[in-house]
């Protein structure tokens, strides 16, 4: 990926009398092809990348001097404002101006002594943070009233960036990098950022990492709690500007004859050395496929994303051009020449498909055939993912989410309370076949769950809810729709995994990993994988913690993680391959053992015996532990039994040959159920099909007196069988019996 920059001949802004080149101070986008800029030659120009064509806006007071600009948001949940139209200007004289896009100035407002160094709308638009000289942080209402003055300090506030929420703000003190919440009284976060003074920073709403650039020539990615992600190289000159793309995915660096695009780890991907002078200011558009820069010798910077390069399988895909994709099929060499009328925004590739979003249209490409796309027209424009199943595909967009069969054909459109859809990723959607699930921001405790063809909440309708915040959700993507487990990290950097179909009760959310920094599921059986600590963990079958929770770790492949150094990011899991990034940008290729995914084929399609026969000819301990938890998941006793008797568990063998003994078909699905540990679910299968003993028995064989007390009672039966287990019981251990309810019947009845 690389940033393609252009440059008019001669800067537009000039100072007519003195013919000399004024810097640009700040720049911002209206749309996506229209730009305005503001200099220190009091004019604010309009431009269109696409054309060249600039236009005089305004020519402003000659005592006005811009030092930032900021259009008012767009669109908010997919609603338009009629407000969007304007844009807030700070200045030198100490004022902030509301300006119509016509260039009328709306409103005046003194607002610091002097200079006004940096305004923001929040993200609803509901307030307008400036900041100065004076080293006050001030909070205005939509009309330019004041609301509040946030802080007060010593030294000038450079820069200043509202939290994702729009609760925080996040501000300079020379080196110091602070957040302060807008309710009195919270906790303030500070801390030393940078050796130099601190210009600039950003915040980004959708991955919440904030960026910082300083006077001591270094860029910093910094987590939302202070601590440091990346920290750059020294570069050659202070850096004067940063600023996030908005999905959150990338970031650009300005400095003096230098403009750099960075991953969201940090890394670079591109460095130009544009002639420019230092880069003021940086504005990515909303579609986030192009930028702008605010240059010291009076032109405008114009760049652009090209070479983007999406992989799977056998195919190569990448835009060469804004309009112009080239694919390569690396078996057989053959290229295809892909031309889009728009520009492209967004794409994935995945499945045996490629899905284009244009800012107008989406195309829909088969990797059989390159020619013939299907075409739709999209409601809104600017997609901001792309998520890909098997059989169909999600679009979000400001608007909301789509769901698209690969016919184009719309399948749905799930709905939640506060729904935000600009602030989704890749981390926070997870889509399969039947299931897609949300995690939602307003409450990060919480993921919402929809069927994927008719678009309503799953099961009940209620979401699912963690005891912590959750940082990242997976959907598995084979199998059955009542056996969908979705994984999911938490704050704590926990994995957990549970059942997505739950009809009233409580699902188990069963903990599976600890320390993991990043997952993903395979695209053709559900095998998990992801980095546990140092570790790179396999979890060959994932759902044995509801079978036999024992099996696990042994049902788990690990190998040292440390050539992936630190913080990598799993990018796919297709087939048996694992493609991995790591934190300097190189993609590192692992193979897993082919086997466990050909076992899980042979179990879907119930070939046992073929399954044993591999097992056989592997002689692998992992392969038959998943083999034992698959046989008795699927209630295949005779398999389960060579399984364990293989990996040494000659208790279950037993166990399970008992099983088989029982005379109804009941109580061996009851004691099935006891095996994997669901004593609760065996119970309630033995007390329909009237076996009432059984299920008191169960109950004392677990030591649970009291609950088999409580049935004997309940059903008038085998009570003096209860008492007596319990005498035998207390006498064993030597004891006297304590337990009111167990005093009271024995009294009445005799043994």
């Amino acid at each position: 990926m690389r940033l393609k920059t252009s440059l008019l001949k001669e800067p537009k802004h000039i100072l007519c009398h003195r013919k000399k080149h004024e810097l640009v101070s700040c720049v911002g986008w209206t749309t996506a092809d229209e730009l305005y800029s503001c200099s220190d030659d009091h004019q604010i120009m309009k431009w269109n990348p696409l054309t060249s064509e600039t236009t005089r806006v305004v020519k402003l007071p000659e005592d006005l001097y811009p030092t930032d600009l900021h259009w008012f948001p767009r669109s908010i949940g997919g609603k338009k404002q009629s407000h969007a139209e304007s844009f807030v200007l700070t200045s030198s004289d100490g004022k902030f101006h509301l300006i119509s896009k016509l260039g009328r100035v709306e409103k005046s407002v003194e607002a610091h002594c002097g200079a006004v160094l940096a305004g923001r709308w929040n993200y609803e638009g509901t307030a307008l943070v400036t900041v100065g000289e004076d080293g006050q942080v001030k909070i205005w209402s939509k009309s330019g009233m004041l609301r509040s003055t946030l802080a007060q300090q010593g030294s000038p506030v450079y820069s200043v960036a509202w939290g994702p929420d729009s609760e925080k703000v996040l501000y300079t003190s020379g080196k110091q990098l602070i957040i302060k919440p807008l309710q009195p009284n919270a906790k303030v976060l500070q801390w030393k950022a940078h050796d130099g003074l601190i210009l600039k920073t950003d915040w980004n709403s959708v991955n919440d990492l904030i960026l910082s650039a300083g006077e001591d020539c270094k860029y910093k990615v910094w987590d939302s709690f202070g601590r440091v992600l990346y920290s750059s190289q020294l570069q050659e000159y202070p850096i004067t500007s940063v600023a996030w793309a908005v999905d959150g995915e990338l970031f650009a660096v300005g400095s003096f004859n230098t403009l750099r695009l960075c991953d969201k780890t940090g890394w670079s991907y591109a460095l130009e050395k544009p002639n420019t002078g230092s880069i003021f200011n940086i504005s990515w558009s909303i579609d986030g496929t192009q930028l702008a820069g605010a240059c010291g010798n009076g032109h405008v910077i114009f760049a652009h994303i090209v070479e983007q390069r999406w992989e799977w399988k056998n195919f190569e895909v990448m835009l060469i051009k804004r309009r112009t994709m080239k694919v390569h099929n690396v078996i057989n060499d053959a290229e295809d020449s892909l031309e889009f009328r728009d520009r492209v925004i967004k794409a994935s590739l995945g499945y045996g498909y490629l899905v284009v979003s244009t800012s107008l249209q989406c195309y829909v490409f088969s990797t059989k055939n390159w020619n013939t796309p299907l075409i739709f027209d999209l409601k809104e424009g600017t997609v901001s993912l792309i998520l890909q199943a098997e059989r169909h595909f999600l679009l979000v967009d400001g608007g909301g989410l789509y769901l698209y069969s690969y016919e184009g054909r719309l399948i749905s459109s799930p709905k939640y309370p506060g729904m935000r859809t600009d602030i989704l990723n890749a981390q926070t959607v997870s889509l399969s076949n039947d299931t897609l699930a949300v995690k939602d921001k307003a409450d990060e405790k919480v993921i919402y769950i929809f069927e994927a063809l008719s678009g309503k909440p799953l099961g009940d309708g209620k979401p699912l809810t963690h005891k912590t915040e959750i940082v990242e959700i997976a959907l598995d993507q084979k199998g059955l729709t009542s056996e969908r487990k979705i994984a999911f990290i938490d704050k704590n950097r926990d994995l957990y995994i549970t059942s997505v179909k739950r009809f009233g009760k409580e699902q188990k959310i069963v903990k599976i990993g600890t320390m993991v920094q990043t997952l993903a599921w395979n695209d053709t059986s559900n095998i998990l994988c992801g980095i546990q600590d140092t570790r790179f963990t396999v979890w060959y079958y994932p759902n044995a913690v509801y079978v036999d929770k024992d099996l696990l770790p042994k049902t788990l492949y690990e190998k040292d993680g440390s050539e992936f150094s630190k913080n990598p990011q799993i990018v796919s899991f297709v087939g048996n391959q694992i493609t991995m990034r790591r934190a300097d940008g190189s993609l590192v290729h692992l193979n897993i053992s082919p086997y466990p995914g050909i076992l899980h084929d042979y179990v879907r399609a119930s070939q046992w015996e073929d399954a044993v026969r591999l097992c056989r000819f592997v002689k692998e301990q992992t392969l038959w532990a998943c083999l034992a938890a698959m046989a008795v998941a699927n209630r295949d006793m005779a398999t389960a039994e060579i399984a364990y008797a293989a990996i040494g568990e000659i208790d279950k063998v037993q166990y399970i040959n008992s099983i088989k003994d029982l005379p109804s078909k009941e109580s061996k699905m009851a004691h099935m159920l006891l095996f994997s540990g669901n004593t609760q679910e065996a119970e309630t299968l033995l007390l329909q099909s009237g076996l009432i003993y059984q299920a008191i028995q169960v109950n004392i064989n677990l030591y649970n007196w009291d609950r088999a007390l409580e049935l004997a009672v309940k059903h008038k039966t085998h009570v003096d069988t209860v008492l007596a287990y319990r005498q035998k019981f207390l006498e064993d251990f030597g004891k006297k019996e304590t337990n009111r309810r167990f005093l009271q019947y024995a009294e009445g009845v005799g043994v």
